[in-house]
């Protein structure tokens, strides 16, 4: 059963067509990549599907329902929620505040911070509860995009890039969260740049160039699609 269907999805700005008639559905429990070019319109589709702007054209659904329209708070606790591809918090906020914020969409103020302490530890920043973001490594920051997202209790997370930045050694700890909330459930529709992240994750992956999808299939058949070749890894492709 799909719980995310994006159909026909278009969004403009003026005369730019930044997403042009994209469509895709996504399981309940699968983990979909979706991978293009800088400016090929990823995160923009991730706003649209968050509610944060709106399409000009298309349908969106989740869990069977028409989303557009509907605000991101309320997507939220329906249970679809996204991360930010550029880190965004509250800078004079400890972690723990911080993740009680986003705990807050779904339980009381004293549930939520017990919440909070338990989420901040399962995504490995247990004795970090007090520090502020802007003292936290890269890794911890993206750590920290993860706890605010799982602190809602979602069905459905979409993750902007929640490896851009990464060693390949540190992109190992976020993965194993992702692999983790899969198991249990939780569907996973990640933009990512980091292929060999994408390739260990994904059951499937979207491929969109200049707004629109080119390609969709198995990982091992995106690499080998000379389309998405050409397209976003150019001559010299290591699969």
């Amino acid at each position: 059963m799909a719980i995310l269907e994006v159909d026909k999805v278009t969004r403009r700005f003026g005369g730019l067509v930044a997403v042009n008639n994209v469509s895709f559905a996504v399981a309940e429990g699968e983990i979909l990549g979706i991978i293009g070019p800088n400016g090929a319109g990823k995160t923009t589709l991730f706003s649209v599907i968050s509610g944060f702007i709106p399409p000009s054209d298309g349908e969106i659904r989740f869990a069977g329902e028409s989303i557009v329209g509907v605000s991101p708070d309320r997507l939220v606790r329906r249970g679809l929620v996204r991360s930010f591809q550029v880190v965004q918090t509250f800078a004079d906020m400890t972690t723990l505040d911080v993740v009680t914020t986003a705990a807050l969409t779904r339980r009381p103020i004293r549930e939520a911070i017990d919440y909070a302490a338990h989420v901040l530890t399962r995504v490995g920043m247990a004795g970090k509860e007090l520090l502020t973001p802007a003292t936290l490594s890269l890794q911890d920051k993206k750590l920290l995009e993860l706890a605010k997202c799982l602190a809602t209790d979602p069905r459905c997370i979409l993750l902007d890039e929640v490896m851009a930045g990464l060693t390949i050694a540190e992109t190992e700890a976020p993965m194993a969260i992702v692999r983790e909330l899969n198991s249990q459930g939780v569907t996973i529709v990640m933009v990512e740049h980091v292929m060999p992240v994408i390739m260990r994750l994904a059951t499937r992956i979207v491929v969109i160039n200049f707004g629109e999808k080119i390609a969709e299939a198995t990982p091992e058949a995106i690499v080998k699609d000379q389309r998405v070749i050409d397209a976003y890894f150019g001559e010299h492709l290591d699969a």
